[in-house]
C-alpha cells in the first residue's frame, strides 16, 4: 500500500468554492459518467439531500456529483448549482426528454463562525463546479465545506477550536480508495496513535475533554444547547461495488470517525459519509472497509492539521 493524492483517482473531478469574510464554503465530487453511490447517515442532526435515492431497494443506481456544504440548511442550495453546471454540461440520468443531474449531499452549521447571513448557496455550488472543470488545485484546511468548520464545542464558540477539510487516499494494487471529511464535530478529534486530544473543548490553552465535561453535568437536560455541528465526507474508490455494498462501505467508513473523534455520531451532530465508486476493480470487500474506515481516520487529521486559527481568514 502507499500513500496516493486524491486527484491520483481517476475518474472524479473535485472542485471547491468559499467566502473568506463569512467562513464558509462547499466542496464538489464530480463524476461526469456516473459513479455507483451509497450513503450512511449516523448523526442526530443531520442535513442531507437526495440520501433516499441511494438506498438500496431504490431505482437510480448512479450519481453524478455529490456535495459537501456550510451553511446549515440553506447550504442544500449549493445542489442547485451543481445541477445547473452539470445540466449546461449534459451530465445526467438520461430521461429522454433530459438529462437529470443525480446530486445528493450533506451540510454542515457554521453559521456562528463568520457571517451568519451569508451562506453558500446556488451561486456558489455552481462556482465549485467551474472550478473543478478549471483544474483550481484541490486544497485542505480552512477551505471549501471546511472554512468555517470548528470542534469541540459542549461550552460553546469560545471554547472550541478550528475545525476544516481534509483528505487522504491510498493505493493497493490497481485499487485506488480516498476519503474527503469536513470536520466540524461536537466532540473532540483523538490521534489514535497516541490517545492524545489534538483539538477540541479547552480553557486558558488546555484541553478539557468533551467527554469529562458531558459526564460532569450529566443531569442537565437541555441536549439542544450543544446545536451547531457535524462531520461530512466522502469515500471515493475504482473499487467494483453493487449498489448495496456501497452503502455498507459508507457505513463501515464511519468507523474511521469513531476512531478520531470523541463523542462521535451524537444527538447533535450530523455525521454522514457518502461513497462513490467508479466501479472497475475487483477486491475483497473486508480489506476495502478496513481502508475505507483508515483513509476517513488519517483525513479527519489532515483537517485539523490544515486547519487556521478561529480568526485567521
Amino acid at each position: 500500500m502507499k500513500k496516493i493524492e486524491l486527484t491520483d483517482i481517476e475518474g472524479f473531478r473535485i472542485g471547491q468554492a468559499k467566502d473568506s469574510h463569512a467562513k464558509t464554503g462547499c466542496t464538489v465530487m464530480i463524476c461526469e459518467k456516473g459513479a455507483k453511490g451509497g450513503v450512511d447517515v449516523r448523526g442526530g442532526s443531520p442535513g442531507t439531500r437526495e440520501t433516499d435515492l441511494l438506498r438500496s431497494e431504490n431505482l437510480v443506481e448512479e450519481v453524478h456529483a455529490v456535495f459537501l456544504s456550510g451553511g446549515s440548511a440553506y447550504g442544500l442550495d449549493v445542489g442547485t448549482g451543481v445541477m445547473q453546471y452539470l445540466e449546461e454540461h449534459n451530465i445526467g440520468f438520461d430521461v429522454q426528454v433530459a438529462r437529470v443531474p443525480i446530486v445528493p449531499g450533506a451540510i454542515l452549521f457554521d453559521l456562528h463562525t463568520g457571517e451568519s447571513g451569508i451562506r453558500p448557496d446556488r451561486k456558489m455550488g455552481y462556482q465549485a463546479c467551474t472550478n473543478a472543470f478549471s483544474h483550481v488545485p484541490f486544497k485542505e484546511g480552512t477551505e471549501g465545506a471546511g472554512a468555517g468548520a470548528t470542534v469541540g464545542k459542549v461550552l460553546g464558540p469560545d471554547h472550541a477550536m478550528k475545525g476544516g477539510l481534509g483528505s487522504y487516499a491510498v493505493q493497493a494494487g490497481n485499487l485506488k480508495i480516498g476519503a474527503v471529511v469536513a470536520v466540524n464535530s461536537f466532540g473532540d478529534v483523538i490521534d489514535p496513535e497516541t490517545g492524545q486530544i489534538v483539538a477540541g473543548v479547552q480553557k486558558e490553552g488546555r484541553f478539557l475533554g468533551t467527554e469529562n465535561v458531558l459526564i460532569q453535568s450529566i443531569e442537565k437536560t437541555d441536549t439542544n444547547r450543544f446545536s451547531g455541528n457535524t462531520t461530512i465526507g466522502s469515500v471515493i474508490t475504482n473499487a467494483k461495488l453493487t449498489k448495496p455494498q456501497a452503502n455498507k462501505i459508507a457505513a463501515l467508513a464511519h468507523d474511521g470517525l469513531a476512531r478520531t473523534i470523541r463523542p462521535s455520531h451524537t444527538f447533535v451532530d450530523g455525521d454522514t459519509l457518502f461513497t462513490l465508486t467508479t466501479n472497475e476493480v475487483e477486491v475483497d470487500l473486508n480489506g476495502l472497509s478496513s481502508l475505507a474506515a483508515h483513509v476517513v481516520e488519517q483525513a479527519v487529521l489532515r483537517a485539523i492539521q490544515g486547519a487556521q486559527a478561529i480568526n485567521d481568514s
